[in-house]
Order: C-alpha cells, then sequence, then structure tokens
C-alpha cells in the first residue's frame, strides 16, 4: 500500500467515530498506527526541532521577547497541537505574521516592562484558546471562508514588506527605530552611512547560504547549519569585536508551568489583538493543514481544528510561550522529512526539550544578524509574484482589491491591516451579491435553448421578446439592482415588446423582498400592455413565489416550463399553462 493511500484508508476506518473519540483524535489514528511508521515520525520530529530551533529564536525577537520564549512555542505547541489536531503532518510554531503582530501590538500596551510584555504575550494565547474553543461550539469553521484568498495575497505581501523592514537594521548592523512603516524606512534610509560593512557581509553571507540551502536542498535544516557555522565563527575568531549583537546566555531548563500575569481587564485592547490573532492562525493552519491532506489523500476536519489550535494555545499560555500557529514551511519540513502522524511533533517536542536542558550554553555567541536573515528568507514565501501578475491578467477589479489589503497593512499596521483586510473580503462579497450580472438573452440558433446574447453575439432575439436571468440569488439588497437593470432593458429594447420572461435557472434563492419587486416589476408591465413570465425556478423559489401569489398573476411556472415554452405560448404554437 502506498504512503498516500494508507491515511486515506486509516480516514474511512475513522469515518464511523462518535462520542469523545471525534474530538479527541489520537484516538482515532493511534488504532490504525503501524509501527513501520515509528521510524519515520522520530526523524521527522528530530528534523524539525532542528529546523525549528534557529526559527523560533528570530521570530522571537520579531515578538519582542527573549529568544527562548519562540523555542517555548514550538515545545509546547506542538506537543499539545498533536491532542486535538486533524492534520496528520501540519508543524505548530511561532509565525512570521503573528510574532510581528504580537511585538507591533503589545509595544504599545507593555509600557517598556519586559515582564508585562511578556504576561501580555500569553494573556493573548489564553484568549486564542478560549475563542478556539467557544468557535469550536458555535461551528464557526465556515466563517473564516468569508476572508478571500485575493485579500490574504495583499495582506501577506504587507505584513513581509512590514517585517522585513524590521530586521534590516539588524543586517545593516545600524540601529533603526520608528513606529510606522514610511517612518522606520525613512529612519534606516537616514542610518545607511552608518552601516556596520562587517555586520553586512556576515549577514549577507548567510542569505546567500540560506537561499542557496532552500533553493537545492529544500526541506533540509539549513538554518541549523548556519547558526552552528556562525557560533563557531565567532567563537573562534576576533570578528565579535567589530560591532557584532548576539543573542546572549539563554536560561537552561524548561519553561515552568505559570499563568498570565494580567486579567483582561487589566489590559486595553488585548481582545482585538487575540481575535486578529486568531484570524491569521486559524486561516494560515488551515490552508496548510488542507493542502498536506490534499497531496496525502485524506480530509482534515476544519472544525476540529478549532480545538487543535485552542490547545496549542493554551499550552503557550501556561508555559511561557506567545501565540503560535500552524505553518506551510515548517510543515513542508516535517512532511518532506517524513512524518506519518502528529507523534512526530512529540519527538520534536521531546528533541527540543533536551535540547534546552543541555545546549543553551551554545547559543549565547549567536549573532542578531544571523536571526535576521533567517527571517528575511522566511517572509520571501509570503510575497507571491506569480499569483499577483496572474490576478492582474484575470481581474483588474480583484487584483486593486488586494493592492488595498497591501497597502493598508503598509500604512496602519499589521493588526488594523487585519481588520482592513476582513471589512475589505466582506464588502468585495456584498458588493458581488449585491449587484448580480443580469444577461439579457438569445436563442442559440438551430436550438430551443437561450443564453447570454452579450457572450453569444450570434444568438438572435426574438422580435417583441425580452428575455433576461439574474446570475445570483435574488435577495433584499440586491432586489432593485436587479429592477433598474430590466428598466434599462425595456427602455433600449428595439420595436414593440409583447413579453418579458425572467429565467430563474441561476438563482438558487429568493426572498420575500426578491419576490415583492417581481411583483411590482409585473404590475409595470402589465399597465404598459406587456406580459411578463417565470420559468427556470427552483423549487424553494416557486414556493415564496407562489405563496407571494405571483402564480395567480404571471401565469403557471413549474419546473418543466422553459424560455422557448412561453415564447411559443406567446405565437400561439402551444400553452405553457398546464401543469406538467
Amino acid at each position: 500500500m502506498t504512503r498516500q493511500a494508507e491515511p486515506a484508508r486509516a480516514l474511512a476506518e475513522d469515518a464511523q467515530v462518535r462520542g469523545w473519540r471525534a474530538a479527541f483524535p489520537p484516538a482515532q489514528w493511534l488504532r490504525t498506527y503501524q509501527s513501520k511508521w515509528l521510524a519515520n515520525d522520530a526523524i521527522a520530529g528530530v528534523t524539525l526541532a532542528a529546523y525549528g530551533i534557529p526559527v523560533s529564536l528570530a521570530y522571537a525577537t520579531l515578538a519582542g521577547l527573549p529568544p527562548q520564549y519562540g523555542i517555548y512555542c514550538y515545545l509546547v505547541g506542538g506537543l499539545f497541537y498533536a491532542l486535538f489536531g486533524s492534520s496528520r503532518q501540519l508543524a505548530i510554531g511561532p509565525t512570521s505574521a503573528i510574532s510581528m503582530l504580537v511585538g507591533v501590538t503589545v509595544a504599545g500596551m507593555a509600557q517598556g516592562d519586559p515582564d508585562r510584555w511578556a504576561s501580555i504575550a500569553a494573556l493573548t494565547a489564553l484568549l486564542i484558546a478560549a475563542m478556539c474553543v467557544l468557535a469550536w461550539l458555535l461551528r464557526l469553521s465556515s466563517l473564516v471562508n468569508f476572508i478571500s484568498e485575493t485579500i490574504l495575497l495583499g495582506f501577506k505581501a504587507g505584513a513581509a514588506c512590514t517585517i522585513a523592514l524590521t530586521q534590516l537594521p539588524k543586517l545593516f548592523g545600524v540601529k533603526g527605530g520608528g513606529e510606522a512603516f514610511f517612518e522606520r524606512l525613512v529612519i534606516l534610509g537616514g542610518q545607511i552611512p552608518e552601516t556596520n560593512l562587517a555586520v553586512l557581509a556576515f549577514g549577507l553571507v548567510a542569505l546567500v547560504l540560506l537561499l542557496l540551502a532552500e533553493k537545492y536542498l529544500p526541506g533540509r535544516p539549513a538554518a541549523l547549519f548556519v547558526v552552528v557555522a556562525s557560533i563557531i565563527v565567532l567563537s573562534v575568531t576576533s570578528l565579535g569585536e567589530l560591532g557584532f549583537k548576539v543573542v546572549g546566555a539563554l536560561p537552561q531548563g524548561l519553561p515552568d508551568f505559570k499563568l498570565p500575569g494580567l486579567r483582561v481587564r487589566d489590559v486595553d485592547g488585548v481582545i482585538p489583538l487575540a481575535f486578529a490573532c486568531l484570524l491569521l492562525s486559524y486561516v494560515e493552519s488551515v490552508s496548510a493543514a488542507r493542502a498536506l491532506a490534499e497531496a496525502h489523500k485524506y480530509e482534515i476536519d476544519p472544525r476540529q481544528e478549532f480545538l487543535g489550535l485552542g490547545a496549542a494555545n493554551l499550552g503557550a499560555a501556561l508555559f511561557q510561550a506567545y501565540p503560535v500557529a500552524g505553518g506551510l514551511s515548517q510543515s513542508s519540513v516535517n512532511d518532506t522529512a517524513g512524518a506519518r502522524t502528529p507523534l512526530a511533533l512529540v519527538f520534536a517536542s521531546v528533541t527540543i526539550g533536551l535540547c534546552l536542558m543541555f545546549l543553551t550554553e551554545g547559543l549565547k555567541n549567536l549573532p542578531n544578524v544571523v536571526l535576521a536573515a533567517i527571517v528575511l528568507v522566511a517572509v520571501k514565501g509570503l510575497v507571491n509574484i506569480g499569483e499577483m501578475k496572474r490576478l492582474w491578467r484575470v481581474s483588474r477589479f480583484e487584483f486593486a482589491v488586494s493592492m488595498i489589503a497591501f497597502v493598508a497593512v503598509l500604512l496602519l499596521g499589521i493588526l488594523n491591516g487585519v481588520i482592513v483586510a476582513v471589512l475589505a473580503s466582506l464588502a468585495l462579497l456584498i458588493s458581488r451579491v449585491a449587484s448580480p450580472h443580469v444577461a439579457t438573452l438569445g436563442r442559440i440558433p438551430g436550438t430551443r435553448k437561450f443564453s447570454d446574447i452579450e457572450r453569444n453575439p450570434d444568438n438572435t432575439v426574438v422580435p417583441g421578446v425580452l428575455a433576461f436571468r439574474v446570475d445570483a440569488a435574488l435577495l433584499y439588497f440586491n432586489a432593485e439592482h436587479v429592477r433598474e437593470a430590466v428598466r434599462q432593458m425595456l427602455r433600449s429594447a428595439p420595436g414593440t415588446l409583447k413579453l418579458v420572461v425572467c429565467d430563474l435557472s441561476t438563482s438558487p434563492q429568493v426572498d420575500l423582498a426578491g419576490a415583492r419587486m417581481l411583483a411590482k416589476l409585473h404590475q409595470e408591465l402589465a399597465e404598459a400592455g406587456i406580459r411578463m413570465r417565470l420559468v427556470a425556478a427552483h423549487a424553494p423559489v416557486r414556493d415564496i413565489l407562489r405563496a407571494e401569489g405571483l402564480e395567480e398573476s404571471v401565469g403557471y411556472f413549474g419546473r418543466r416550463i422553459s424560455v422557448a415554452d412561453v415564447i411559443d405560448e406567446m405565437e400561439g404554437r402551444k400553452t405553457a399553462d398546464t401543469p406538467a
């Protein structure tokens, strides 16, 4: 049996799981676990730990926290997710976007107190866990689908630029400064003459090595090699005397169990921060989990992911970490290394725990410029130029919407950028539904079928007939748009009209306002001596139209009545008034 087929078989066997086992995935995949997978999961776990340690050190600096807090994220996040997550290859840890979001937002809440900063970060993770449980109980997984990929494309690009700008001062060996994106850019430009050339050269070498490894050794923990090499170089040479800033000694041992030292009412703005982190975390995690599940021929449970992420963030809150999520980059490392089940995350946590207990002393000479290089390479993946080009080619409107999200992040910051992205997604959805396309129909030559004459200019218009189709549900917020579109068609119709046909085949839903709009339109046409007919309505639509009394006024509109039938009736060739 192939590797791809094994999870599919396991999923089929788990399909009948009910009760507590449905909310506790290990009860499902442990029943089908094969001993030959143990080596794969162990190797994947050690590989993931090797990848995660240097990356987490870098991301913790983005969050404004000591480097060990990033390691704690990987240590507990994956371990707790393994208990409740539905993905078999998803890796949990800090991500660049969430780290940056925490860093720039908590900076204004912490009042310069490092302990308060750490407590707010942990409190944010605790709130995310509570929100995840609530979302799981209310079955809100589908709501996240309202955040379009178009919006996320621009948001991620803006976040990447923002994150990269925070790391460039470290690359150039200058102080940096500023709060907003363009303020940071101006300050960095003014400090360029003060560049520490030794630090810049060292950082560029690290960048080149990381980029080459990404291209030629994908899925390998190349960052670990760069970190170890940089520590050795600074330890055995005199480069450290040239102005390099280093991580310094990290506390040895595992993190203590500790509740956040603050309550929600003690910190203004922590709830919006937690909500924004939840959106980013869930969207990024589910997207990565779905991609991995598709590759391995099994299905994830989007609702169960709320519990998995909630558990991971609960662990982060209780063990001195900050909000975590599933990311595609670390998950790809886990998958490429051979992970079969979430047990790989357990092996990764054990490996990281051992490193914390015995190897932290070796990290004290790690230069910050190397961490900056790791972040710069990581955020490169957030910018998808190819997809932006495709979007420009396919839909200029959606490209403009994506750019709104991009500019919002640059001008307003990541937190407000998330809010703007959500609002833009909803506005895009509403604009599409509120202004649906209303097609003028013409007969397809040689057939009894009708289609959009604008897209098919060879179609023929039946003299004295206007046939139109609403390409959306007919609801209270778009009914007037549809009526005005039909009125415009009436004004521009050639000759004298005898019949107007409304094709409802592409309107799966009509509410009371939509039904009443059709009744008013019928009345207006009747006063002008024009008959109106309704055809091809779906069963639920026919029910509400009949309840509103339209069948008595416009005539029978059973499921078999077509545009051609009512035109034939008008021309006296047959009747369409007999129930079918």
